[in-house]
């Protein structure tokens, strides 16, 4: 089970992302519950897959909006550096930034128990 301190552990700025929930620590560690379950990290993973940079766009700029909102920095930074690639249309090691980007949301599932 996610815990504040979990998160704060990890990496997360959970001052920030309490305050955007008007520190309702309840209504928080749902909200993160529910974005590290997002569809787009399948979406992403698919069109990586696939070398489709526009859906692959598209999937990254959702989650950076998501995570970033709740402040959970590791994966928000390693979001956030896809989707400005993307955005520029360069030419990266997409699959490797994927693993990172899993490796951290793996990280919060593991402590959430799964």
């Amino acid at each position: 089970m996610l815990t504040i301190d979990t998160l704060r552990r990890l990496g997360v700025n959970t001052s920030d992302g309490l305050g955007r929930c008007m520190n309702n620590e309840a209504f928080y560690l749902r909200l993160v519950n529910m974005a590290l379950d997002d569809q787009n990290f399948g979406k992403l993973e698919e069109a990586v897959k696939n070398g489709d940079k526009t859906a692959a766009f598209e999937a990254a700029h959702a989650l950076k909006g998501v995570l970033g909102n709740l402040s959970l920095t590791p994966l928000y930074e390693a979001t956030s550096e896809m989707t400005e690639l993307l955005r520029a249309g360069r030419d990266a090691d997409y699959p490797a930034l994927l693993s990172g980007i899993l490796r951290q949301r793996e990280e919060l599932l593991s402590a959430r128990g799964e």
